[in-house]
């Protein structure tokens, strides 16, 4: 038996990107019979993606009469790919909870991964004004890295200064969501670059994976494909284009199966990887989390963002790096309402 809630997700501050601005997102809590298993759903708006198609998927599976796999090799057999990738996530999460629970066991030593190690994650800026940027910048002193949304507007420049000269100490990551044009970006990239920043994510329209990797060739700034990456074969795609780092997310590949296969198979093509996340809990950031021993960035941020997470799970320490349960599963419970 399958059972799942929608929760609306609010934000602490309007979230504004390329693509527009909200206040709140959606996203679904799977349980499998018993709590014997959770997983995630969350979606931005600007996929397309309907709750319908979502929760048509979970009903799908809800009717099939097998025993839930009790083998690692077992479960992608189980996620078939006939819905959403966040509805697919949602089941491959619950069931890895599930079987990590079972053999008691938290879900990077259920995996055979490295124990995470306390990464320090980015803090995301959505798009403003460059002094509201600025003072955002200095409220949150306590993350390391920072990751400025910029949206191919006049002010993106005037916004970067004004961050970098509020926070000299700050690790910069700019994240343009594909709204560039290739001439802007070259353009983009020459001046930005005295701004010492750590990489930039997605700057150009996702089709445009070769125009990536010639726009890679300009600048010594590592370009990271986000929503140009949406299945295993984009790997090999954006890493002959020349395109330097990936952006991993689980929402976005359908789950920890075919996010790990992308993390394995980018470490095998020397690209750098980022772990990131929609606008989602702390059930599934922590499920994320515990992939960090495979990465070089990690942009986990999704629980600082919204007010009302009812989960805990992944910590964040003085210096904002990520601290992973140890608990089996995922590791995620619910938070105490005082």
């Amino acid at each position: 038996m399958i059972t799942y809630e929608e929760l609306t997700l609010k934000l602490r501050n309007p979230f504004r990107l390329s693509y527009g601005v909200s206040e709140t997102r959606q996203a679904f809590w799977l349980r499998l019979k018993d709590d014997e298993g959770w997983g995630e759903a969350a979606i931005p708006p600007y996929y397309g993606i309907q709750s319908q198609s979502m929760t048509d998927y979970w009903d799908r599976v809800a009717v099939d009469r097998r025993a839930w796999p009790d083998a690692l090799e077992a479960i992608p057999g189980w996620v078939n790919m006939d819905g959403p990738a966040p509805a697919r996530c949602a089941l491959d999460l619950a069931l890895y909870d599930r079987l990590g629970k079972r053999q008691e066991l938290p879900l990077f030593r259920l995996l055979g991964l490295p124990k995470p190690p306390a990464l320090p994650t980015s803090f995301t800026i959505a798009i403003d004004t460059p002094e509201e940027m600025a003072r955002m910048a200095v409220q949150m002193s306590q993350f390391s890295a920072l990751k400025i949304k910029l949206g191919g507007e006049g002010d993106d420049e005037a916004r970067l200064a004004a961050i970098r000269a509020a926070r000299p100490d700050a690790r910069l990551r700019v994240d343009a969501n594909a709204g560039w044009s290739f001439d802007k970006a070259v353009r983009y990239l020459e001046r930005l670059a005295v701004y010492d920043l750590e990489m930039v994510e997605q700057p150009l329209p996702k089709e445009q994976i070769e125009e990536m990797g010639l726009l890679q060739a300009t600048t010594p700034i590592p370009l990271v494909a986000d929503e140009s990456l949406q299945s295993l074969a984009d790997v090999d795609r954006l890493a002959a284009a020349g395109v330097r780092g990936v952006n991993i997310k689980l929402m976005k590949a359908g789950g920890l199966t075919p996010a790990l296969a992308m993390a394995r198979r980018a470490r095998e093509l020397g690209l750098q990887v980022m772990l990131g996340c929609m606008v989602e809990t702390s059930l599934g950031a922590t499920a994320m989390s515990h992939l960090m021993g495979l990465a070089d960035w990690v942009d986990l941020d999704a629980p600082v963002l919204i007010s009302n997470d009812p989960f805990e799970g992944i910590h964040y320490d003085d210096a904002g790096c990520i601290l992973v349960p140890d608990r089996p599963g995922i590791g995620v419970i619910r938070r105490q309402v005082e």
